[in-house]
């Protein structure tokens, strides 16, 4: 009896503890997810923005001397203008290097000439609807994100199974408790069935 009873104490502790974080994660998720299943209200994403530069002669060199020289190109790219997203990959192809960078902000290519030096840079920023529906997706957005969904997903779950606990303990209204379970699960089945 007593067992039991510290049992419970104990899941109504942790549900506690877990409901500040998960709180916050359910309800960025949930918006997030509203948007991502309804893109139509919102305004669509910027349009493209085209820049052109020429390397000077020094980053010509050093990317000559190259396999991929991705890197130098990007970091005299960077210091003369903001450009949106993280390295995605890139194209070496005879005298032309293409670079993609893609990040929930938006994405940039980059297209040098190695001979000449002459660069065209496209960015399209995203619409702040697109850029949280690839957070809410978890689409380009780096580690320390994918560990934020991840660590999200199971304090969720955490917390679901321990106010399922709590749920099921109020012995008075067990059956009534088990019958919304059956027809819960029954409906998302059916959705489920529905949908595919």
């Amino acid at each position: 009896m007593y067992q039991r009873r510290d049992f419970y104490r104990h899941s109504r502790y942790v549900h506690g503890w877990l409901s500040a974080f998960a709180f916050l994660t359910l309800l960025f998720f949930s918006v997030t997810g509203l948007l991502l299943n309804h893109p139509e209200w919102f305004e669509p994403a910027k349009t493209e923005q085209t820049t052109q530069l020429i390397l000077p002669e020094s980053v010509l060199k050093s990317i000559k001397q190259q396999e991929n020289p991705s890197d130098a190109i990007l970091n005299y790219v960077r210091q003369q203008q903001n450009v949106v997203g993280r390295y995605q990959s890139s194209e070496v192809m005879d005298n032309e290097v293409m670079i993609r960078l893609e990040s929930p902000a938006g994405a940039t290519d980059i297209w040098v000439m190695a001979d000449t030096g002459e660069t065209e840079i496209t960015q399209k920023p995203a619409s702040t609807v697109s850029m949280l529906n690839d957070l809410h997706r978890g689409k380009n957005s780096g580690s320390a994100w994918s560990w934020l969904i991840d660590i999200s997903a199971i304090v969720v779950i955490a917390l679901s199974l321990v106010g399922y606990i709590l749920f099921l303990s109020i012995k008075t209204r067990l059956v009534t408790h088990l019958v919304l379970t059956a027809a819960s699960l029954a409906l998302i089945i059916l959705l489920i069935w529905s949908a595919v």
